[in-house]
């Protein structure tokens, strides 16, 4: 069920984009699709930078938009640390170009205009006025508070650090994942002598009988997970055929998550080919998945990163690159990817995630109609 908001003039509507957004953005141009009056949902992207071709930014840009079925309207709110200039013929505010070509192109697609404002240090002004008045912050209202979503007075780039984890919980975590890796480097292992000589074993006897299970079970508790539970993930990430496992299954459920387990193992033993239909949840398509579900992944992959020895951080930070694209964050997914690059420069799955953020390529899921605002 969408969450109806209504602002009924220009103040009010900038007091509900950082819920729309999620944050309070910050050096962005944010796009609204309006069906009608109503707003479902924001789209952020980086202010253009000076060695950007405007024209491609702004056909990228607007052709995002556009793929927001039902679409019929836009709005544009830029966030800027940019003072305006101020003139003897008036105040010329930032941005002022790119505004003008997003507004040009959205009309030219047969889009109507609700609205175009520009949020600055000195305050806050529309581009629509030919002689743009600037108004105080103080009128903006404070974010309106929609249920279940968190706190949003940080800006798109708040909550990327990694948990704060003392040395010698890693330190745990390396000798588990020594020992779970000992262990499962065996082909053949009875697992009741294992866990008999050695009772930490019994994390490897559960990750070696039923990863799905395994998985689904980290969602019950994605905080604070006990030493050989995180070694265990890490060992599965460090696989790619079971850490794609746990992202689909992250993003979908527990029967899917078996039918790409059950896929995986076909592919390894007979190079039966992966069903088309998993391969394109990996890729953002389909139907939207359970944002919650996702939150709560993305909890566990930071938790896992933060924990893992280096060389073996790179896996649970791309997936949690890849929970962030796939909840909409790009500008988190693109920092978990700066730092896999630091440890693994050609890291194949942070290498795909990358190019897919670079060429604006979001989940199909993300143009799905969320919460709306009216205006």
């Amino acid at each position: 069920m969408n969450t109806v908001l209504r602002a009924t003039d220009s103040a009010e509507f900038l007091g509900l984009v950082p819920s729309l957004a999620g944050f309070t953005p910050r050096q962005s141009i944010v796009l609204l699709p309006f069906q009608h009056s109503r707003a479902h949902g924001a789209m952020r992207i980086d202010l253009p930078h000076d060695d950007v071709e405007l024209d491609d930014y702004v056909d990228t840009a607007i052709g995002l938009l556009s793929q927001v079925s039902g679409t019929d309207a836009v709005a544009v709110v830029v966030y800027t640390d940019e003072a305006p200039q101020h003139t003897p013929d008036g105040v010329v505010l930032p941005s002022s170009v790119v505004v003008d070509e997003l507004l040009g192109l959205s009309e030219d697609l047969g889009m109507h205009i609700v609205d175009a404002l520009c949020v600055t240090p000195e305050g806050w002004a529309s581009y629509l006025h030919d002689e743009p008045v600037l108004h105080p912050i103080a009128e903006i209202p404070a974010p309106a508070s929609i249920p279940g979503l968190a706190d949003v007075a940080g800006d798109q780039d708040s909550g990327t650090a990694l948990p704060a984890v003392d040395l010698a919980e890693k330190e745990r975590v390396g000798r588990a994942l020594l020992e779970i890796s000992d262990l499962l480097a065996h082909d053949h292992v009875d697992l009741r002598d294992a866990v008999r000589s050695n009772p930490q074993a019994i994390a490897a006897a559960v990750v070696l009988e039923d990863l799905p299970v395994f998985f689904e079970d980290l969602l019950d508790s994605p905080e604070n997970l006990p030493p050989f539970a995180t070694a265990a993930l890490l060992w599965c990430f460090d696989r790619p055929r079971l850490r794609d496992v746990a992202l689909l299954q992250w993003a979908t459920d527990l029967p899917t998550g078996e039918r790409t387990m059950l896929a995986q193992l076909a592919y390894a033993e007979r190079g039966t080919a992966v069903p088309d239909e998993l391969g394109e949840i990996f890729l953002g398509r389909g139907p939207r998945p359970d944002v919650d579900r996702l939150r709560v992944a993305l909890t566990i992959a930071r938790g896992a990163a933060a924990r893992a020895p280096r060389a073996s951080r790179p896996a649970p930070l791309t997936a949690a690159a890849w929970l962030s694209w796939a909840l909409g964050r790009s500008s988190h997914a693109a920092h978990y990817l700066r730092l896999v690059s630091e440890i693994d420069p050609g890291y194949s799955l942070a290498c795909l995630i990358g190019s897919m953020i670079n060429a604006a390529l979001l989940p199909q899921w993300s143009f799905q109609r969320g919460e709306a605002v009216e205006k």
